[in-house]
């Protein structure tokens, strides 16, 4: 797991968690804080997601599989 990856999971929990404390105490500008951190982590991963792509097609460029 890379550095993106971990911020985008760190990101999703703190937003599920404000999420959630937003709508027990009936909070809506928390429950909107929480949406935007999940939404911020969501992109963290989908960046994450797009580098190991990158790298996995640069290391199959780099290495092919002789047939």
């Amino acid at each position: 797991m890379d550095k993106e990856h971990v911020k985008g999971v760190a990101d999703k929990a703190k937003g599920a968690i404000k999420d959630a404390a937003g709508k027990v105490m009936g909070d809506k500008e928390m429950q909107a804080e929480g949406k935007m951190d999940k939404a911020k982590g969501a992109a963290h991963s989908a960046v994450g997601d797009a580098k190991d792509a990158i790298k996995d097609a640069a290391d199959r460029a780099e290495h092919p599989v002789n047939r």
